[in-house]
């Protein structure tokens, strides 16, 4: 597994295909996080950002590689295995990503509530947006492993599948990024810090099951 996520991140990086998820998440950034906002609010909207994203990215390192080439890394361990690191780079890629835009966004914000009343804590909340941010790259990943090959085979029907599930994995009540973004917007108004830990561990369960039928499904078509 070692060698296919070297191999994997390799192939991203030299392909520029993971220029525009992170150009597009950079301008959501700057267009609705400034300096000085409430700190909590602040990392909310940096979390839920990240779930499109990380999608994105599934979508990207699923299809970077050629059939020829995909076919012969197969051969040479497995289809899930390929399959497996494709949706690992992804995510990885997307903590990265999340861990540092999180970092960024709490050293910027005000620790304050949304009222500006209530001192926040700028440790607890940074380990908040991070559970966050970790709960929003987890579902995204679900999202893009559903929603590309080799369950959903067509390009186009995956482009908007993967649309409309990131879309619903974030206005969703039920859903896990949902509640650990709203956990912390709710915590803005009263200055509490909130860590969503339950939300993450559903996301995580999402993920892995989502990543599973993926692979089996990879498994089966070859």
């Amino acid at each position: 597994m070692t060698a296919l996520l070297r191999y994997q991140m390799e192939l991203l990086l030299r392909s520029h295909r993971w220029l525009p998820p992170l150009l597009l998440y950079a301008l959501f950034l700057v267009i609705g996080v400034q300096s000085g906002q409430p700190i909590l609010d602040s990392l909310g909207y940096t979390a839920a950002g990240l779930l499109p994203v990380a999608a994105w990215w599934v979508r990207v390192c699923t299809s970077g590689d050629s059939p020829a080439a995909r076919h012969v890394a197969a051969a040479a361990t497995s289809p899930a295995r390929v399959q497996l690191a494709c949706v690992l780079t992804a995510l990885l890629c997307s903590l990265g990503l999340g861990v540092l835009a999180t970092v960024v966004v709490a050293r910027i914000s005000s620790p304050h509530s949304a009222d500006h009343q209530v001192a926040v804590p700028v440790g607890e909340a940074t380990a908040g947006g991070l559970l966050a941010a970790l709960a929003c790259a987890l579902l995204g990943t679900a999202v893009g492993a559903l929603c590309n090959w080799p369950l959903v085979r067509r390009p186009g029907w995956g482009l908007l599948a993967t649309a409309l599930l990131a879309l619903l994995a974030l206005v969703w009540a039920a859903s896990p990024a949902y509640a650990a973004v709203h956990d912390l917007v709710t915590g803005s108004h009263s200055g509490a810090v909130p860590l969503p830990l339950l939300p993450c561990l559903l996301a995580a369960l999402v993920c892995a099951a989502a990543t599973g039928l993926a692979c089996a499904a990879a498994g089966r078509r070859g």
